[in-house]
């Protein structure tokens, strides 16, 4: 078996488990592959003498269906632009990710502006064979350039809808169903033929996606032949556990983030705002500026589409062809790939199937960051890759693009635990269930009676933050009042996944306290190194088991804040039922 196995299945990333064998005829008898030569892309010793058999057509009774068959997507765009040593290294990538376990299907995005359509289909052939030849020169079984079979709809049956769409689908999957069953990476290039007149027309390549997702997935509602009833059960025992987008643009900016890209991207809560920024005008106005920034609203969007289709464990992960051919060092370790979320050089198709995470975590300060100069010269801060998932809601109260949070003045009323916009036995159990203890309820709503400042929920009450303005021992000066935060909790069955921490972490520091906030933590927690790598300072109380934690841009330790922070960390009641000084 191959050996990441064990390891992805322990770390409940997914269970890339091969649980039959592909039958292998030769000379009139079969035989099966041993599990560990599947995963491998393994060939048998007379697979040469039986290739021609194995790349036909199967029979039904010949077909074993391997179940999951785990299936990325991979959108390749302006591969004629791609140098051949990057070529060469995206080729290796991919299969990486088959010996993994995750075989790629790849579908061919030429630029054919200005191009009539036979320009068209030579050069996307062209690159199709390209991208094959690469892929060859690893491991077997290799890839296989197949026909495209998409079927392009009538005009009139066309829906606008991503889940209903039937504009285009797979109309002739026998193809693809044999490189899938084969451990084959195919290459489609982009076209399809007309449902009346099957004459091949350039389509595009997002919509090739979607697609093939909606088939890979189940949800294709256009009726198949009985005579293709066999092709349909194995296609549908094909899982799409990832979207890969190439495009030497990377991934989608951002105005607000270190990199000057979103690490990861929540949808549900953030597609509103990539939008918004991608369509506003550009203070240039350059056409190509405006092209680029429209191609990234196209991957964006196909990023929502395509997940709205999968389960919320799918992920897409747009990169450079460039990042993508990014080898892993000799000295780096499976195990330092899977668990360490902050080291440099990884390859963020590999990683992120390994730990279902972004190579670095969106959440970290920008000191954190170091600068990268490419060997063309470009100076970059950190990764140009993007991991997008389906995500979660944030709800924040009070909303602080509307109400920015404040301390509050004298005589002003303040939001408080019992309001009813707050479902308070979720928030009790979300704390307790993430401390594994029990609260002190009415202790606690008595302590922070005045000085809520907000809270942050993200999804079902998955993950949390609760938010204080605390008053420094000896001083009732609003202006002095300490944003502290007073509770921070994931659900035990959230933790390490999703991206929950990060996320309400990211709207703690960028949209309610975005100058600065304060906690403390015991000093053998073991959520310190978290707490550690997303700080900009901290201090260890030599009297108390406590470690105080700041995001405080430039806080010197002779600033009257700064000894606010600390009086206030020192000075906290824990509220917990036991009444141990065992504090969060």
């Amino acid at each position: 078996m191959n050996r990441f196995v064990p390891f992805l299945e322990r770390k409940s990333t997914t269970s890339f488990k091969q649980r039959t064998a592909v039958p292998i005829h030769s000379k009139g008898r079969s035989a099966a592959l041993e599990p560990s030569a599947i995963l491998a892309g393994g060939v048998g010793t007379n697979d040469r003498e039986s290739a021609a058999i194995e790349n036909g057509p199967k029979s039904e009774q010949d077909l074993t269906i391997r179940e999951p068959l785990f299936v990325a997507l991979v959108k390749f765009r302006v591969p004629e632009t791609v140098s051949d040593t990057t070529f060469d290294g995206v080729a290796k990538t991919l299969s990486q990710l088959r010996k993994l376990g995750l075989v790629s299907v790849v579908v061919v995005d030429c630029d054919g502006k200005g191009q009539d359509e036979i320009t068209q289909r030579q050069t996307a052939t062209a690159q199709a064979r390209r991208i094959a030849t690469a892929i060859d020169n690893y491991d077997a079984p290799g890839a296989r350039v197949i026909d495209p079979p998409i079927t392009i709809a009538k005009q009139d049956s066309i829906s606008t809808s991503s889940l209903t769409s039937q504009d285009l689908f797979i109309g002739n999957p026998s193809e693809l169903m044999t490189a899938l069953q084969d451990d084959l990476i195919a290459i489609i290039p982009s076209f399809g033929y007309t449902v009346d007149t099957c004459i091949r027309k350039p389509v595009n390549a997002n919509d090739v996606i979607l697609a093939l997702t909606r088939q890979l997935s189940g949800l294709q509602f256009v009726q198949v032949p009985d005579d293709e009833f066999p092709i349909t059960k194995i296609l549908r025992a094909a899982e799409v556990y990832r979207i890969i987008i190439l495009d030497p643009l990377g991934g989608i900016p951002a105005k607000n983030r270190a990199t000057g890209r979103h690490l990861f991207l929540n949808l549900e809560q953030e597609f509103q705002e990539v939008q918004a920024d991608l369509e506003a005008p550009t203070g240039s106005g350059l056409l190509g500026e405006c092209t680029d920034r429209a191609r990234h609203l196209e991957n964006a969007k196909l990023a929502r589409d395509a997940l709205s289709l999968l389960p919320p464990t799918s992920s897409v992960i747009i990169t450079t062809p460039r990042e993508a051919a990014r080898e892993r060092r000799p000295e780096d370790n499976v195990m330092d790939l899977a668990l360490v979320g902050t080291r440099r050089g990884q390859n963020p198709l590999i990683h992120s199937l390994l730990t279902d995470k972004p190579v670095r975590s969106s959440s970290l300060p920008i000191e954190r960051f170091t600068p990268i100069t490419s060997s063309t010269g470009t100076y970059q801060i950190g990764s140009l890759t993007t991991l997008a998932k389906r995500g979660m809601p944030l709800t924040i109260f009070p909303n602080p693009k509307i109400t920015p949070w404040k301390p509050p003045q004298p005589g002003q009323s303040n939001l408080n635990l019992t309001d009813p916009r707050i479902d308070l036995p979720r928030l009790v159990n979300l704390i307790e269930d993430s401390f594994g203890r029990k609260l002190d309820v009415e202790h606690y709503l008595k302590r922070i009676y005045g000085n809520l400042a907000g809270i942050i929920i993200a999804g079902e009450y998955e993950g949390g933050a609760i938010l204080t303005w605390e008053n420094p021992p000896g001083t009732t000066d609003p202006s002095r009042r300490v944003p502290y935060l007073d509770k921070f909790a994931v659900l035990r069955k959230s933790q390490g996944a999703g991206g929950v921490a990060d996320i309400v972490f990211n709207a703690m520091v960028r949209d309610c306290f975005p100058n600065g906030v304060c906690w403390r933590s015991r000093k053998d927690n073991p959520v310190n190194k978290w707490y550690f790598e997303r700080s900009r300072g901290t201090l260890k109380f030599k009297d108390m088991n406590w470690t105080m934690f700041w995001t405080t841009s430039k806080l010197a330790l002779h600033d009257e804040k700064f000894h606010d922070y600390e009086a206030v960390c020192r000075g906290i009641e824990p509220s917990w039922a036991d009444k141990k000084h065992i504090v969060d």
